[in-house]
């Protein structure tokens, strides 16, 4: 985790089973996503995604109570298997929210894959620590879903 000026950064890495031509799969398809998007106990029961630089992509998540929501964005950079760029707006949020930038770095480590997230800069440390917390929930489905793929 990085602090800088204006704001406050996250970073976070993890090691998949898989390839990264796999990974890059489960980062950017919908049917993919739908396997480990979201922390614990989260769904996500639609996800629209245009891969192209300019294109959009919108999802709705569902907590395990509460009512569903919604994060949207635009791809900034797309460089497959090794690299994806996109913005992160929450369409409903809190005051303290404010769009983010998610950068994702895929690396080939063995027969897998070195994946290195940043995203930011965010407003204030408790919006950093609830995303800390959601990408590192996430990631653990992600090394599932990433063991399933590669079988």
């Amino acid at each position: 985790m990085n602090e800088q000026p204006g704001g406050h950064v996250l970073n976070l890495e993890c090691r998949l089973e898989a390839p990264p031509e796999k990974v890059f799969r489960l980062l950017t398809e919908a049917a993919e996503l739908a396997k480990w998007w979201g922390p614990a106990g989260f769904t996500l029961p639609s996800a629209e995604i245009n891969l192209a630089p300019g294109g959009r992509y919108r999802f709705r998540m569902a907590p395990p109570d509460g009512e569903p929501f919604h994060l949207s964005g635009e791809f900034l950079e797309i460089d497959p298997p090794w690299h994806l760029v996109y913005t992160f707006n929450w369409e409903e949020p809190t005051p303290d929210d404010r769009e983010t930038v998610a950068d994702l770095v895929l690396a080939a480590d063995g027969g897998g894959t070195r994946l290195a997230l940043s995203q930011g800069p965010f407003l204030t440390k408790e919006r950093l620590a609830l995303h800390r917390d959601g990408w590192t929930e996430s990631f653990e489905k992600l090394r599932t879903a990433a063991v399933a793929a590669d079988q």
